[in-house]
């Protein structure tokens, strides 16, 4: 099942043309991904919206101090990136429509969507309309969470996204208003 512009529309409201730049990516990187029915695109297109600022932002805003959080210490090397302050964070900040973040996260990207590393040298490939939905359909089969929206788990879902339940409530508005628009039951 596509979605069409006017659905992603009334699903985020704030996308106005944008929806128009990531329709096509949207429906062939859910397509790839068996992202493909409507509880499946209900939860996706929430949690795209939500991370994506729907569909304003594929690239993680922040200054350069506050990007400094992914260049050393312990996040930095839960990530992979290196422990020296060489700029890595920078390089590798959150990108896509759902945010691929730290080299770790972007090599395993590259490889699953091109077959080598060209993300470690090119890592602005995922704030092209194409790179960011497929990345975003990628992180969202390696997480397993298509079977977590058969089972309507959203706050799960977002739990595995975000690490927590920041912006729950957003996230909850766009699911509802998805799962209306792409005619799922209530639970």
């Amino acid at each position: 099942m596509h979605v069409t512009i006017d659905q992603i529309i009334l699903i985020m409201p704030n996308a106005r043309r944008q929806a128009g730049v990531f329709v096509s990516a949207l429906n062939a990187a859910m397509t790839n991904r068996k992202i493909d029915t409507p509880k499946r695109q209900a939860a996706f297109l929430a949690q795209v919206g939500h991370e994506s600022g729907q569909l304003h932002y594929v690239r993680e805003l922040g200054s350069d101090q506050y990007l400094s959080k992914y260049d050393t210490g312990s996040l930095a090397a839960k990530l992979g990136n290196t422990p020296e302050a060489d700029g890595d964070g920078q390089l590798y900040r959150g990108r896509g429509l759902i945010q691929v973040t730290g080299h770790d996260n972007y090599l395993r990207c590259s490889l699953a969507l091109f077959g080598d590393e060209r993300l470690l040298r090119t890592p602005e490939l995922l704030e092209q309309p194409q790179w960011a939905a497929e990345s975003a359909a990628w992180f969202w089969s390696v997480n397993g969470l298509n079977a977590l929206a058969d089972q309507d788990q959203f706050n799960t879902i977002t739990r595995r996204i975000n690490g927590g339940l920041n912006g729950l409530e957003d996230r909850l508005q766009l699911w509802a208003r998805a799962r209306a628009v792409l005619c799922v039951s209530s639970i």
